[in-house]
């Protein structure tokens, strides 16, 4: 029976192995290339019950770039992840670990190597219950009306109106986030780059000029740190 079951979980680890090989970006580098596209790495992961003590010493070979507390750095360079949706967190690691979502930086600290599913559960369970305090980068506080309103026409249908985000959709909290990471998140998304992109979300900002951009991300990030 021992024998077995080793059997058994060696053929489930080579095939979540497989699923997570890089994906070839589409011709052009849509960013349209499966937004939600089933993973059984994912899968599996969000089934799993997680541990938050073990996430929390499983998160410190992350601290060196999000910081502690997980609240990221003031200047957008890294985003704060405290305080995130669990189902978002793991969705966007396994989209790296898959090759779905380009992040070079992020892939040595996320790969097969680094972090088991298991690790990846609990990580993801530590981060979406740590506090998130006021003190996150904001922008000029110019045009805030226009903003309002392209943030209510355009965002706050998934973000929801204080931007929480959505668990169940996989629509992240975005409220309290960095100025400078909304921006460069939300350019990378308008063209092209984060692959991994909803595609409502790229049709709804692909006329967005860096100045409309640079507008609603100041406006998201002076929301309430952790609305809930």
């Amino acid at each position: 029976m021992k024998l077995l079951l080793a059997l058994v979980t060696l053929c489930l680890s080579s095939s979540l192995v497989g699923a997570a090989e890089p994906i070839a970006p589409e011709a052009g580098g849509s960013p349209i290339a499966g937004w939600n596209r089933a993973q059984a790495e994912r899968t599996w992961v969000l089934g799993l019950k997680a541990n938050i003590q073990r996430g929390e010493s499983a998160f410190a070979i992350c601290e060196g770039c999000h910081r502690a507390g997980a609240l990221g750095r003031v200047d957008g360079s890294y985003p704060r992840l405290a305080g995130q949706h669990a189902t978002v967190l793991i969705k966007q690691i396994t989209d790296v670990r898959s090759g779905l979502r380009s992040n070079p930086k992020m892939l040595p600290f996320a790969d097969q190597h680094a972090l088991t599913p298991q690790e990846i559960a609990d990580v993801a369970a530590y981060l979406e219950g740590l506090a998130v305090p006021p003190g996150q980068g904001t922008g000029s506080g110019r045009d805030l009306e226009r903003a309002s309103l392209l943030y209510r026409k355009d965002c706050e249908s998934c973000h929801g109106p204080v931007g929480q985000g959505d668990a169940q959709a996989f629509y992240p909290r975005i409220a309290g986030q960095h100025f400078g990471y909304l921006l460069r998140a939300s350019k990378m998304i308008r063209d092209g780059v984060r692959r991994n992109a909803h595609p409502q979300m790229v049709e709804l900002i692909q006329n967005y000029s860096d100045d409309d951009l640079s507008l609603v991300s100041d406006l998201v990030s002076r929301m309430p740190s952790a609305p809930r």
